[in-house]
């Protein structure tokens, strides 16, 4: 069934009718990444198929019963692990609550459905010695030969942005020059949900963006992309990776590490070095506080060196 799932497309007629007005909605009002988009699709995919698995047209969409759905999530435990039927079921109750409110359904049965329970997945993260190896390593490759100027600085950039900024990869691969208050050294950020905020870049990285712009994109648009492949196409969320892959390589990081792990270290950090909580929380664009909350685990250290240093029974 996984492989059949994952060979299967949508019907045209479903496509037509319960994806794409959904699609355009998430891409222009929601501002989802495409990322977002590809996952919500496949959770469609994957009810279509279960229905045509259970010999049940997929005319039946809009009139799926809370107990089917129950069943779809049975089903789906069989063969996806319990985070990507979360994935799933998030997809599907989107889609029908977007549809409901359209008027074309009543109810959403996807809503109060009995999900598997999520075991608790810390944040991996670097160090700030493995981080401080990871920012040499564009320099490194350029001083070999491996890699000439413009690409160093770009991807050094890159790297800056990601750890310094905290920047999501969709949105970094979206920055405009525009969004970047030189004076200030802040981007207003458009993150997920439409959702703006400020975040500060760091010095480190407004001076490369600076020297990034007053000479090698010399003349870029105000909306130009800050970063770019050669030809000035704007680059991929899937280049950032491939980047990131051969840096973490050169600097003898694990492999594994993803854009995302960068993220997750620029908040531990900041929190092992004292940054209030709910800081961190506007700056990574959190609607929820709990959802910070998962960082404040790396935090142990900090306590112990705050408690031997303050407490006289230390």
């Amino acid at each position: 069934m996984c492989a059949q799932t994952r060979a299967a497309e949508l019907p045209p007629d479903v496509a037509a009718a319960w994806w794409t007005p959904f699609a355009d909605f998430l891409r222009k009002e929601r501002r989802y990444s495409a990322y977002t988009l590809r996952n919500y699709r496949q959770s469609l995919v994957d009810l279509v198929v279960w229905l045509r698995g259970a010999g049940k047209s997929q005319a039946e969409l809009a009139a799926l019963t809370s107990r089917e759905a129950r069943d779809f999530v049975i089903e789906s435990q069989r063969r996806l692990d319990r985070r990507t039927v979360h994935a799933r079921v998030s997809g599907l109750r989107a889609l029908y609550r977007y549809w409901q409110r359209q008027g074309r359904l009543r109810t959403n049965p996807f809503v109060a459905l009995p999900l598997p329970r999520l075991e608790r997945r810390l944040p991996r993260f670097l160090s700030e010695e493995q981080m401080q190896r990871l920012l040499e390593a564009p320099g490194r490759l350029l001083a070999e030969g491996a890699i000439d100027g413009f690409t160093a600085q770009r991807d050094l950039l890159l790297l800056e942005l990601l750890y310094g900024g905290g920047l999501r990869v969709s949105e970094l691969v979206a920055l405009t020059f525009a969004q970047v208050e030189d004076g200030s050294g802040v981007a207003r950020i458009v993150g997920k949900g439409g959702k703006e905020r400020v975040c500060p870049l760091g010095e480190g990285a407004m001076v490369l963006l600076r020297t990034l712009r007053d000479g090698p994109r010399r003349g870029a648009a105000a909306t130009a992309r800050v970063l770019v492949r050669p030809g000035d196409q704007a680059m991929t969320a899937r280049d950032v990776q491939s980047l990131l892959k051969r840096y973490l390589a050169a600097a003898g990081l694990p492999a594994d590490a993803s854009p995302h792990t960068l993220r997750h270290s620029y908040a531990t950090h900041l929190l092992n070095a004292g940054a209030d909580l709910r800081v961190v929380q506007e700056l990574l664009g959190h609607s929820r506080l709990a959802t910070t909350q998962i960082y404040t685990h790396v935090s142990g250290a900090r306590l112990r060196e705050v408690y031997d240093r303050a407490h006289p029974r230390a």
